[in-house]
Parts: C-alpha cells; sequence; structure tokens
C-alpha cells in the first residue's frame, strides 16, 4: 500500500528497509517490486543489484501503525467493529450490516471502491472468522468466488495459518501442503508432533472454534447515521443533522428509559477524513437542546475547527453510555430541581474547559483525613455520596482546606501529651485560646506485614487563636513509645 504522502511515481518498485544486524535489509515492498523478485528480508545491496531503478525508504512501523488508524477510521462508516491486524491489514464485523449495502457482495465492492482511493492493491475477503477472512484475502488467486468458503479454504497452503516458518517446513516436508490435508488429519496426533498452536490456528481458520475480532472501539449502545447523496458543505448544515440525529435518539431514549452519559458525534468527509465531536454529562440526559448546546460549546473550543472540505456524505451520533432515567419531580414554583441546575452548570463548564478541569469529591472508605475523599472529573461521578453531617451546634468535625503535605509548625505544650498553649507558623505567632481535641487517629497497620511498623499516630486538635483564626494541628506520634521528640504540623484550616 503506497501512501499519499510518498513521492516516488506510481511505476517505481518501492521498498522499505530497515538495519538488521549492522546491513540493510528490506522489510516490506510493493506489489511491482514482489512481482520482479524482491521479497522481505533480502539485502539491499543484492536488491538493487537485481532492480537498479529502486525506489528506497526507511521503515517506520510507527507510521505504519498510524496509517492503519487512519484507514481503520474511515472503515468505521461500514461497522463500527474494525480491528487492526499490524501490520497491513484490518479486520471487519459486518456482522448485522451487511444488509444496509445490500449484502456482501455490494458491501465488499463499497469498500474495494472506497479504499482504491489511497491504495492500487488492495485484497477483500469475507469469512466465518477473522481469520478465514484474512487466509483468503492473503492467498486466495486473485479473482476466487468465495461462494463455497470451506472448498476454498482447504485448497489453500499451510502458510495461511499464519503459523511459524519452522513448522510450515515441518508440515511440507510431512506432506501436508495445504490446509484441506491437515483438515483431514486427528488432531491428536497433530497437536503431539507440531504442537497445540497449530491445531488451536485450524480450529479458527476453519470456524470449529470460537474466534472473534477485538474492536478498537465498543459497539456503542445506539447509533444513528444519515447518509447524503451529494456531500454537504456547511458545518452548520453538518450540525442541523446532528440536530435531528439528536431528537431521533431522544425519542428511543424515552422509549427505554434511559438517558445517555456520553454522546459522540462523527462527521466522515467525502475523502475519506473524520471529525469526533465528544460530550458527557454528570446526569443521565435526552432533551436534544441541551445536547446541541454542549456540542456547540465542544465545537467553538475546539483549537483544530471542523473542516468540510469536500462536504460530508454520512454524519454518525453514537450513545456508548446510557442509564436509567426517571422522570424528574419539578418545583412547585416550576423548573427544574437544583440538582439538575447544578449539573447542567457542570456539563457546560466541563464541556467548554474540559472534563478534568471541574471536579468533585467522593468519599473514600478511611479514617485517614488526606485519605478520607478523592477528586475526580465532575461528569464522571454517580450522584455525589451523602456525607456525615455534624450535629446541630457542634463545629465541623474536618476543616474546608487541607494542606497537601501538613506543614511543621513550632509548639509548646505539655508533655507527654498535652494540648498546645502556643505554636508559631509562617513567622507569626499564634497563642491558643480554645481548643477540642485530642482525636486520636492511629496509623492503618492492617496494611502492613507483621513486624514493620505502620507508621505514627498522630493526636489532633481544633484550636482557636486570640485572633479568632481556627487551625487543625496534629502531634506526629506518642512520646517516648514511638517517638523521643514527636514533631507538630498544621493540617488545615477552618472557615
Amino acid at each position: 500500500m503506497r501512501h499519499p504522502d510518498c513521492d516516488t511515481p506510481d511505476d517505481t518498485p518501492l521498498v522499505l528497509v530497515e538495519k538488521v544486524r549492522g546491513a540493510m535489509r528490506i522489510a516490506a515492498t510493493c506489489s511491482q517490486a514482489a512481482a520482479l523478485g524482491l521479497n522481505a528480508g533480502l539485502a539491499l545491496a543484492d536488491a538493487r543489484a537485481q532492480v537498479p531503478l529502486l525506489a528506497v525508504t526507511d521503515h517506520d512501523p510507527a507510521a505504519d501503525l498510524a496509517w492503519l488508524e487512519r484507514l481503520a477510521d474511515h472503515c468505521d462508516r461500514f461497522t463500527p467493529l474494525v480491528a487492526i491486524e499490524a501490520p497491513d491489514a484490518l479486520a471487519l464485523d459486518i456482522t448485522g450490516c451487511a444488509h444496509l449495502f445490500g449484502g456482501e457482495a455490494p458491501l465488499l465492492a463499497d469498500v474495494a471502491r472506497f479504499m482504491a482511493r489511497w491504495s492500487d492493491d488492495v485484497r477483500l475477503a469475507c469469512g466465518d472468522t477473522p481469520e478465514a477472512a484474512q487466509a483468503l484475502a492473503r492467498f486466495a488467486p486473485a479473482g476466487t468466488s468465495f461462494e463455497s468458503e470451506d472448498a476454498t479454504l482447504r485448497r489453500l497452503p499451510v502458510a495461511a495459518l499464519r503459523i511459524e516458518e519452522e513448522t510450515q517446513t515441518a508440515l511440507i516436508r510431512a506432506g501436508l501442503k495445504t490446509i484441506g490435508d491437515l483438515a483431514m488429519r486427528p488432531s491428536a496426533p497433530l497437536a503431539a508432533r507440531f504442537g497445540e498452536d497449530l491445531v488451536d490456528s485450524l480450529d479458527r481458520l476453519l470456524g470449529t472454534a470460537d474466534s472473534r475480532i477485538t474492536p478498537r472501539r465498543a459497539a456503542p449502545a445506539l447509533r444513528f447515521e444519515r447518509r447524503f447523496a451529494e456531500p454537504i458543505g456547511r458545518t452548520e448544515a453538518a450540525m442541523a443533522a446532528i440536530g435531528e440525529l439528536a431528537e431521533e435518539a431522544a425519542v428511543v431514549l424515552e422509549q427505554r428509559g434511559m438517558g445517555g452519559r456520553r454522546f459522540i458525534a462523527r462527521f466522515f468527509r467525502s475523502d475519506g477524513r473524520t471529525y469526533d465531536l465528544a460530550t458527557e454529562s454528570s446526569l443521565p440526559m435526552r432533551d436534544p437542546d441541551v445536547l446541541m448546546r454542549l456540542l456547540n460549546e465542544r465545537l467553538a473550543a475546539l483549537a483544530d475547527p471542523v473542516d468540510p472540505g469536500f462536504g460530508f456524505d454520512m454524519i454518525r451520533l453514537a450513545v456508548p453510555r446510557i442509564e436509567p432515567l426517571t422522570p424528574a419531580q419539578l418545583q412547585l414554583e416550576g423548573g427544574c430541581v437544583a440538582d439538575e441546575a447544578m449539573a447542567e452548570l457542570v456539563d457546560r463548564l466541563s464541556t467548554r474547559l474540559g472534563r478534568g478541569a471541574i471536579r468533585r469529591f467522593e468519599p473514600r472508605d478511611s479514617h485517614v483525613p488526606e485519605q478520607a475523599a478523592l477528586t475526580l472529573p465532575a461528569v464522571d461521578l454517580p450522584a455525589p455520596a451523602a456525607w456525615d453531617a455534624p450535629q446541630q451546634g457542634e463545629p465541623p468535625a474536618r476543616p474546608i482546606h487541607l494542606f497537601d503535605p501538613p506543614q511543621p509548625i513550632e509548639v509548646i505544650a505539655e508533655v507527654p501529651d498535652g494540648p498546645p498553649h502556643r505554636f508559631r507558623w509562617r513567622r507569626s505567632q499564634h497563642h491558643v485560646v480554645r481548643f477540642e481535641g485530642p482525636e486520636r487517629i492511629a496509623a492503618q497497620w492492617w496494611k502492613h506485614a507483621p513486624g514493620k511498623s505502620p507508621g505514627l499516630t498522630r493526636d489532633y486538635y481544633r484550636v482557636e487563636d486570640a485572633r479568632g483564626r481556627r487551625f487543625w494541628i496534629f502531634r506526629h506520634g506518642l512520646y517516648e513509645t514511638e517517638k523521643p521528640d514527636p514533631r507538630w504540623y498544621v493540617h488545615g484550616l477552618f472557615a
């Protein structure tokens, strides 16, 4: 497959080379070079001796993989289940999709026309398993009819199993040259002589063992798309089509009693390039107006704007993540409840600023203060769990601001475990007039191996200085039993 950025003439044989043990050798060839007898592994000097007019380019596996990724994005218009078979193939699971194109044969013809834009050496085949399709595409003679797939597979050479070269040589020497020769033999003697991998490969090829592709992207829960006989050349018109698909999605979601948490709008350009607009919501939703507002926010925030080029010939709206959505109770004076208003604000800010810019606290099951809460993206969380509220009239047990890490202070206190009377922090003296505590928090001893120290005990105090400022400080360690001279730290500030 010749990359469109390659500047060599189409009729010039092209090879990709890489250094192997200090010598330049061929890693891959184009169809013209292969027809001239140049194969992978041949030394570049020998190749130039055979074909003087030879175009040579360094082999770049990363660029090859990126090119396959781009082609896989293009093939997403045929089926959502696309897998990359590095280094030079794609596998498409067209189960349930062929009827949209009039059958397998019209679908293959459509794929061939589409891929011909980037390569004049495309081989396509359909099979009951991914291995069968790969084998037919690579080893079946050009123009072969696949109406009798099993018979065609049995005529293929054993190399179609894609096994090690040593095993292939041993099979040929034993007189087993085709898939049919292996299929007629009992599997137990084959496994004993040539290994279990051979039998497994044969079973997957013939469909007697379950075999499936691993798609690049999981199939979305819902998918809606629209194809255009004539490409549309304006982004505004494309967004209007997305709005129509959003209304269709809202109807289906309402029938199921569900709402979407993640939406992806994909634009397929007529030249094969694709653009994605993705948005998320902190609560399930199905309102088309709200969804379009979020997508427009996302479109406006893109650093690389969506360029229609020669026009979009297909547009898709996918809903990968759906959750139950029950009818909401409205307030007596009208309007939505406060939770929904807050969720809508979070969604808009996260779409505009990025999904990680707006975060929520998630409580964790830990008595260690700095591990009692975790911040996660707000749109990636369920409804916040209820926090333990303090009793009426009692001060909050935890400050609203924690220092990470706690900041050391100099304290005057009674020993061994008296409360602090005065402390110095950030070059300022603070005289304690009120205090509460201690609240003793032990180390997590159950997480440490027996015989090893789990850490030091903390004695926390809520203190107030003469100017009314309130601090959360602790003594790190117990006198004499854990540490001869424990240090003090300020861990947080109260409002």
